[in-house]
């Protein structure tokens, strides 16, 4: 049985950050990945171009990962955007930003982010392993016995950065939930995240592509308003997706109604004194005319009369109040119910995980398992879009190591 001081379940993000920050001359370090390559997902992240992180002061990401962003504080500041961009760029890996604020390669490559970490990893004397799956982990109290298809290891210290269950063809399908659960962890109701709506009979497929800067809109649930954001929302074949969406789908659930506003982030009543004043000032034009000199793109305004039951011909003198009220609530209001999410093969990340009250924010330290660690998508963390979700990989995994490399010392001492 081969014996390491610190085994790490996962070569991502994560998994090789943690590998990276955890090793040392007197540290011997297992990375285990069950594919043949390691990194299969971050190197199709972004598009393959591999969004790394967000541009900014640090503290303004606490609140882009909904209700558990208070958790992340420890580790986003141990090891914040500018340590990661300094870490890559000092590797030679330089970083550029985007007039929205993400960070990529200015390679554009996610290779090339991959081949830094595991570049790394050699040089600092990683035991890299993949096409080991790890099938069963034992707790010896002290340490792990961590059974593999092809070998048995034994290590001090277990990290656990196997990725959640979104996009399984990379490899994530929730073995580290499995594995935490067997040693007494508990896992919350994962699902998809990131991930577009499904909508039921979507009356704007044929606007496939149309999209809408800053468009103001709603969730609501049972009659009760769950959600009220702003963003940019996108029209696809069957439905909406778009930053706007993708960042708050952690928190709809199918049946849910999504209210969008064309009329941007206004009252009803207010809107509706506007409408009454154009149409007071334009009798004879049509009501499609109207609307889309109100700022409603054309093709959009040839279909929100007829949603609203109002002949196509119609022009503002023949407006009936009851077509004037429909139209007011399919411009401020558009009623659109959501048959299900995009599910896990095109979620970009998995909602749920390792429950976060059983782990320390400080260390990723276990509290029900002395030297048991996590790090990255296998927690119940996720963020928006924009590199928020990988900055919390890499920053999750360095404070793993940070937390092992300071229970090895007071080991030794």
């Amino acid at each position: 049985m081969e014996q390491y001081d610190i085994a790490v379940m996962g070569a991502g993000p994560a998994g090789l950050f943690c590998a990276i920050h955890a090793a040392g001359p007197d540290t011997r370090v297992l990375l285990l990945e069950k594919n043949l390559k390691p990194g299969l997902k971050l190197r199709i992240s972004g598009t393959g171009q591999c969004n790394v992180t967000h541009e900014g002061d640090i503290r303004t990401f606490f609140s882009r990962y909904g209700a558990h962003g208070k958790f992340l504080r420890p580790a986003l500041l141990s090891c914040t955007n500018v340590d990661l961009i300094r870490f890559f760029e000092e590797r030679g890996l330089s970083m550029e930003s985007t007039a929205e604020g993400k960070v990529f390669p200015v390679s554009r490559k996610a290779e090339d982010v991959c081949d830094v970490l595991i570049r790394e990893c050699r040089s600092r004397g990683v035991d890299l392993r993949c096409g080991e799956p790890v099938n069963r982990v034992e707790y010896t109290n002290p340490g792990f016995v961590l059974d593999t298809t092809k070998s048995i290891f034994f290590a001090k210290n277990l990290v656990i950065a196997t990725g959640g269950v979104s996009y399984p063809k990379t490899g994530s399908t929730g073995d580290g939930y499995r594995l935490a659960a067997s040693l007494g962890h508990s896992i919350t109701g994962t699902g998809p995240a990131l991930t577009p709506l499904v909508i039921g009979n979507f009356p704007f497929a044929d606007l496939a592509g149309m999209s809408f800067r800053g468009l103001a809109f709603s969730v609501w649930r049972e009659n009760r308003k769950t959600i009220e954001r702003q963003g940019d929302v996108l029209f696809t074949h069957t439905g909406l997706s778009g930053p706007g969406i993708l960042d708050c789908s952690r928190d709809i659930r199918a049946e849910d109604e999504i209210r969008l506003s064309f009329a941007g982030p206004v009252q009803r009543n207010t809107f509706a004194r506007e409408f009454l004043f154009a149409l007071s000032h334009a009798p004879t034009k049509s009501i499609r005319t109207i609307i889309s000199g109100m700022g409603v793109p054309e093709r959009l305004a040839r279909i929100l009369p007829a949603l609203a039951g109002i002949p196509a011909d119609c022009t503002g003198a023949h407006l009936t109040a009851a077509g004037r009220t429909c139209l007011i609530s399919q411009l401020v209001e558009c009623p659109l119910k959501v048959l299900s999410l995009g599910d896990l093969s095109v979620a970009m990340v998995t909602r749920g995980g390792i429950a976060l009250e059983e782990v320390h924010a400080k260390t990723m330290e276990s509290r029900q398992v002395r030297g048991l660690f996590f790090a990255g998508e296998v927690l119940d963390i996720d963020g928006d879009t924009g590199g928020f979700n990988l900055q919390a990989a890499f920053s999750t995994g360095f404070l793993a190591a940070q937390g092992i490399n300071k229970r090895i010392g007071e080991h030794v001492s």
